[in-house]
């Protein structure tokens, strides 16, 4: 018998694979559809505060080029925040009632606003857990490296003395000193780490002159990332004796090899999008039957057989996930 159960944020889950933020996750259609095809959780996609910001922003930007007072519009700005965050309240009751598994809500934080009050509401409408998904650019040079790591600390202490359910937070790999501050936020008192974000990449139309997106979708190539630092986290965590924070992988997973490479390197899960765009929510039942057949080779009959069994600290060459440089050859067994 192949168990491939897992748990995250306190919660059990039939299995590691995880439905991440994104517009697949904004409709309630799609999320049902989402649980048919095998996945032990959804991440609602974000409600985001700089979507909300720019709103308030462009619409008495217009407003102000008319002739208007700008300070009129104090009650538009609440207006908007207390629209969105109502529809979001309502994607989150809805999503509940829709299916049987996991609904986690996500907030896409950019400062310490009192926003994040909301957090509150959130858990009332019922999401399972909240995860946060926050970063700052480190491209403000009137920001300090320790003002910058502190909206961090701020936002996590403001959540969690909103909330009972669990809060798990979502980050970049843009730290100056990554190790340490992944460590510190693992101690802060949140249920989870998910490694890492996926962002919006800006890009040149040569032709028009103009800025576009691209490499919307990841690629399994992108994993790589998240693969390292998943893998140096988890000997850390256990170092460090920390065993109530999850280590969820993301980006780059886009079949049933990647989700065992993650696992292996100590994630107790994964969190998935680009693939279900490019091949198609059929994928989630391909990946795990991957995943179960490799199992089977392997007479591995569940995920704690193999969980972390090359982690920084067990794996047979541990040097190799300090090496940043090409040798002369790219066989890491000689």
């Amino acid at each position: 018998m192949i168990d491939v159960s897992t748990h995250y944020l306190g919660m059990k889950l039939k299995n590691p694979v995880i439905a991440s933020s994104s517009t697949l996750t904004s409709d309630v259609d799609d999320i049902i559809k989402l649980e048919k095809s095998g996945v032990s959780a959804i991440v609602l996609r974000s409600i985001f505060e700089e979507e909300i910001t720019l709103e308030t922003n462009k619409f008495i930007e217009d407003a102000v080029k008319e002739g208007y007072d700008e300070n009129l519009f104090d009650y538009y700005d609440k207006k908007v925040k207390q629209t969105n965050v109502n529809n979001y309240l309502q994607l989150v009751s809805d999503a509940k009632k829709a299916v049987d598994i996991p609904v986690i809500a996500s907030i896409n934080c950019k400062s310490n606003h009192e926003w994040i009050y909301f957090a509150k509401k959130i858990e009332t409408a019922g999401a399972d857990a909240i995860e946060l998904n926050m970063f700052f650019l480190p491209s403000w040079s009137k920001r300090t490296v320790e003002e910058n790591e502190a909206l961090y600390f701020d936002i996590i202490d403001k959540v969690r003395k909103q909330v009972t359910i669990p809060v798990t937070l979502k980050v970049s790999h843009y730290f100056s000193d990554l190790s340490t501050m992944l460590l510190k936020l693992a101690k802060t008192g949140i249920k989870g780490l998910v490694l890492f974000n996926k962002f919006f990449t800006p890009d040149f139309d040569i032709e028009t002159e103009k800025m576009t997106q691209n490499y919307v979708y990841s690629s399994p190539q992108d994993i790589a990332l998240p693969l390292r630092w998943i893998s140096i986290l988890s000997a850390m965590l256990k170092k460090e004796n920390i065993t109530n924070c999850n280590l969820v992988a993301s980006t780059g997973i886009h079949d049933g090899k990647g989700t065992i490479k993650q696992i292996l390197a100590g994630a107790d899960a994964v969190q998935i999008a680009s693939t279900l765009y490019i091949n198609g929510f059929e994928q989630v039942e391909t990946i795990l039957d991957e995943l179960k057949a490799w199992m089977r080779k392997k007479n591995y009959t569940s995920l704690s057989d193999f969980k972390g069994k090359m982690s920084y600290d067990l794996g047979s060459n541990p040097e190799f996930f300090e090496r940043t440089q090409f040798m002369k050859n790219f066989d890491a067994e000689k």
